[in-house]
């Protein structure tokens, strides 16, 4: 099959101009793109941050739970080591979360500084 040969004539200079023509008359017909309204606004930025400190504070008190459990049975202090050691992943989950929030500043010394509480 042979195809015809191109023409760079009269056909082409129409056929650029009702192209022109069409891309104009579907640029007015088309609507305007809407702005999201802030009812439409993703919570997810929400969801992520109440995961991160749920993640935060739970993992704490698991690993202090288990480190207090784990010292009861190597040493035969039961339940003492799962109480303070659970008290003290409780503190440890709290400070974890009020990092992640922003609430507690490191000190110049490295340390938490606890004055920008309120």
């Amino acid at each position: 099959m042979s195809r015809p040969p191109l023409s760079s004539g009269p056909d082409e200079a129409e056929l650029s101009k009702r192209l022109r023509d069409l891309d104009r008359r579907l640029d007015q017909s088309r609507p305007a793109p809407e702005k999201p309204s802030a009812i439409d606004a993703p919570v997810k930025p929400g969801l992520a941050a109440a995961l991160r400190y749920g993640a935060d504070f739970v993992g704490a008190v698991v690993i202090g739970a288990a480190l207090g459990w784990g010292f009861d049975r190597l040493f035969g202090t039961s339940p003492w080591g799962l109480v303070v050691l659970l008290l003290l992943g409780f503190a440890a989950g709290v400070l974890n979360v009020l990092r992640t929030a922003g609430l507690v500043k490191k000190g110049p010394d490295g340390g938490d500084d606890f004055s920008s509480l309120r």
